[in-house]
């Protein structure tokens, strides 16, 4: 396995796996369950993709921002005029922007109950979406919006990239979602794309991957694929925000960019042969 040079001060779980061989390219606390901020929202886009394809619930079905509390941060809904939106739109906004309002309003269409009987049929054993998205946590809500492990994350991208547990029509779905993520700003950022528009192959390189930030979070998971080699992979770090100036954020981004050039360069290596 690569050698990483991560910071110490930062609670660690990573792990990168070639689909070839199924070995891990990279492996640090692979089981360490931490906060994953927004990561869990992927769990709502695949009980949704399986509700739409099968046919519980229309792609079509309107949702009304009027009845959702609103909540700020991440996403575009709630600077649109429109009120109104499809599920499937609203879909396709929390995989672009990872849009809080569009995730509370999914969650109020299915439930948690339904995203959490998701998680345990893939096989998830420690990771899970907790709630909804909240402006202020108060003492009895639950105390992260979700958590996880690496290793999990990594068996999660892996069955949405072609392992029979999920359809390849839902997975399909899924992963078109995350291929618009526009927040490349960790691992992703080694590849150079176009956080805008990536959606094709670019540089010989397809990427879809799905981000999750708070105060102290940082969290990015994936599959990144070149030629006939893919790599899924996740990368979640954790740690106590020293005040305002803090530094240790420009670390972790630093990190995260060093495990992209990691799996970059095996890509590359592995395309030349």
């Amino acid at each position: 396995m690569a050698a990483l040079d991560l910071p110490s001060e930062v609670r660690w779980s990573v792990q990168a796996v070639r689909s070839g061989s199924g070995r891990p390219l990279i492996e640090v606390e692979a089981d360490r369950v931490c906060a994953t901020a927004s990561i869990g929202k992927i769990l709502l886009l695949i009980t949704l993709s399986e509700s739409f394809q099968s046919g519980k619930l229309s792609p079509g079905t309107a949702m009304s921002r009027s009845d959702i509390e609103p909540v700020a941060d991440s996403g575009l809904w709630q600077h649109l005029d429109t009120e109104r939106l499809s599920a499937a739109d609203l879909c396709s906004l929390v995989g672009a922007t990872s849009d809080n309002l569009a995730s509370n309003a999914l969650i109020s269409l299915v439930g948690l109950d339904a995203v959490a009987a998701t998680g345990r049929r893939l096989g998830m054993t420690r990771t899970s979406l907790h709630d909804i998205v909240r402006d202020h946590r108060r003492p009895d809500d639950p105390p992260a919006l979700s958590s996880g492990s690496a290793r999990d994350l990594v068996h999660l991208c892996r069955l949405l990239d072609g392992v029979d547990e999920v359809s390849t029509a839902v997975a399909s779905r899924v992963t078109k979602w995350l291929s618009t993520n526009t927040d490349l700003s960790m691992v992703a950022s080694a590849f150079g794309l176009d956080p805008l528009a990536h959606g094709e192959v670019d540089r010989g390189i397809q990427l879809w991957n799905k981000t999750g930030t708070n105060d102290g979070v940082r969290c990015d998971i994936g599959a990144v694929r070149q030629g006939d080699e893919t790599v899924t992979y996740a990368a979640l770090a954790n740690w106590t925000p020293q005040g305002p100036n803090d530094t240790t954020r420009d670390d972790v981004l630093t990190a995260m960019r060093d495990i992209g050039l990691l799996i970059k360069k095996t890509l590359a290596k592995a395309a030349t042969r």
